[in-house]
C-alpha cells in the first residue's frame, strides 16, 4: 500500500486547475484563476520589481543597477548584430519578452510553493509560447507590410532565382514562413516539459526506491536523486538558452521585415 502511495504522476505538474476550487463560467467561457495565472502575475510583478529596483540611474551603480543594465546591454547588442540600427526601437519588445521568459522558467523551477501553491512553469504550455510566438510573427507580418507593402511577398523568392525555380520555391518558403510561429512555440514548450518530466520520474525512483526498502534505497534512490541534482543544473542553463533563443529568433525574424534581400 505505501508503495502505490508513492506513486509520482510526471504530468500532473503541468495541470491548469482554478485556485478557488470551482470553475467560473461567463457565456460558455472559463475564467476561474487558475495557477497558470498566479504564476504569471508573479512573474511579471517580480520582474516588475527587478527593473524598478535598477532604474535609479546612479553615478556610481550598484550591483542591481549593473545587472538590469547589463541584460539590456545585452539584448541591445543582440538586436544590433542581427537587426543593425533600425533594431534599437525594439530593444523594449525583445527585452521584455526574453525577461518574462527567464523569470518564468527559473520560477518554475523553485522546489519550494507560496502559500499553498506549488511552483507552475507555464511556459511548458503550448498556448502559452504560442501567444508568445504569434506576438512576434504579428510584429514581422506588421512592419513587413508597412515598411515594404506587397514587395514583402519578395522575402519568399530568394535573390537569383531562375524564373522557372520560383514557382517551386516560392510555395515552399511560404509554407517554411508560415511554421515559424509553430516551430518557435514548439522549441520552448518542449526543452522546458521534458526537463519537468525527466525530473518528476527521477522523483518518483527516488521515493519509490526508499518506499521498497535501504537496500534498493541505496541502489536506486541515492544515484536518482543524484542525478536529479546534475538536471536541475542542467534545467537552470535551459531555462537562459532558452529564452536566449526565443528572443534571438524573434530578432532574426523581425530582421527579415526590416530588411528585404
Amino acid at each position: 500500500m505505501a508503495a502505490t502511495e508513492a506513486k509520482v504522476d510526471p504530468m500532473k505538474q503541468f495541470l491548469v486547475e482554478p485556485l478557488l476550487g470551482q470553475d467560473w463560467n461567463i457565456a460558455g467561457y472559463n475564467i476561474a484563476f487558475t495557477n497558470s495565472a498566479l504564476w504569471m502575475t508573479i512573474t511579471a510583478v517580480l520582474l516588475f520589481v527587478f527593473m524598478l529596483g535598477g532604474m535609479k540611474r546612479e553615478l556610481v551603480p550598484g550591483r542591481w543597477q549593473m545587472t538590469v543594465e547589463s541584460f539590456t546591454g545585452f539584448i541591445d547588442d543582440m538586436l544590433d548584430a542581427n537587426v543593425g540600427k533600425e533594431g534599437r526601437k525594439y530593444v523594449p519588445y525583445i527585452f521584455s519578452l526574453f525577461m518574462f521568459i527567464l523569470f518564468a522558467n527559473l520560477l518554475g523551477l523553485v522546489p519550494f510553493g507560496i502559500v499553498g501553491v506549488h511552483p507552475f512553469t507555464f511556459t511548458s504550455h503550448f498556448t502559452v509560447t504560442g501567444i508568445f510566438a504569434i506576438m512576434s510573427f504579428a510584429i514581422v507580418l506588421i512592419v513587413g507590410f508597412w515598411k515594404h507593402g506587397l514587395h514583402f511577398f519578395s522575402l519568399f523568392v530568394p535573390s537569383g532565382t531562375p524564373l522557372p525555380m520560383v514557382f517551386v520555391i516560392a510555395p515552399i518558403e511560404f509554407v517554411s514562413f508560415l511554421f515559424r510561429p509553430f516551430s518557435l512555440a514548439l522549441r520552448l514548450f518542449v526543452a522546458m516539459m521534458a526537463g519537468h518530466i525527466l525530473l518528476k520520474v527521477l522523483s518518483g525512483f527516488v521515493i519509490d526506491g526508499w518506499s521498497a526498502g535501504a537496500g534498493y534505497g541505496v541502489l536506486v534512490g541515492v544515484p536518482s536523486f543524484v542525478l536529479m541534482i546534475g538536471i536541475s543544473a542542467l534545467e537552470i542553463l535551459v531555462a537562459g538558452i532558452q529564452a536566449y533563443v526565443f528572443a534571438l529568433l524573434s530578432s532574426l525574424y523581425i530582421n527579415d521585415a526590416e530588411h528585404l534581400h
